[in-house]
């Protein structure tokens, strides 16, 4: 995420609050994250942090659309190299390795409607995935249609492992990064015209 080597000097209040914010939600959850704390952290003043961000709800919508940011980033990057199983490897990794800014991004706290950049990093992020699927899928509902089936994977597996509810035993001895890898290997979506019913 945005990172300071120091504290807040002269027009970096913003990220360093976000800063402070992205290190207290991470260490001690949501919950923690007060306006109060923040600008204790960041070494201002308490109302400091308001020149930047009104209140609590934007200040969650600005390190939500910086999750994204980076979660996008990771994924282009991904793509670029090894395609569709390595974005899905590279948003469960973020999920992995961000738990609390990953729940705070898709965990219902935050009402997008109030947020357009929030809502524009957000959906550049399910642009790309299927942007990626597009060449594979011959019709443009299809690929929608077969991003949110990749989506639906690929996040439903970072929660199981976020919330340890995948059994060592299934992981059969291996590190994360190979389980994720062989889970997403091991599902082909067919690609062609729907079935009917």
């Amino acid at each position: 995420m945005t990172t300071l080597k120091h504290g807040y000097h002269h027009g970096d209040l913003s990220a360093a609050v976000r800063q402070a914010a992205g290190k207290l939600l991470e260490k001690h959850g949501l919950e923690a994250l007060t306006m109060r704390e923040l600008a204790r952290r960041a070494k201002v003043s308490h109302n400091a942090p308001y020149r930047h961000f009104p209140d609590r709800g934007a200040l969650l919508a600005a390190l939500a659309a910086e999750g994204f940011a980076v979660l996008g980033e990771a994924q282009r990057r991904a793509a670029e190299t090894g395609g569709l199983r390595a974005m899905g490897e590279a948003y469960v990794r973020f999920a992995l390795e961000h738990p609390q800014r990953f729940r705070l991004m898709f965990g219902g706290q935050i009402r997008f409607a109030k947020h357009a950049r929030l809502r524009e990093v957000a959906g550049g992020v399910f642009e790309d995935l299927a942007g990626a699927l597009a060449t594979r899928v011959p019709e443009a509902r299809g690929a929608r249609d077969a991003s949110i089936a990749a989506w639906a994977l690929v996040h439903g597996l970072a929660l199981l492992l976020l919330e340890q509810r995948i059994a060592a035993s299934a992981r059969a001895g291996r590190d994360e990064a190979t389980f994720v890898r062989a889970v997403l290997g091991s599902l082909r979506f067919a690609i062609g015209p729907a079935q009917p019913a």
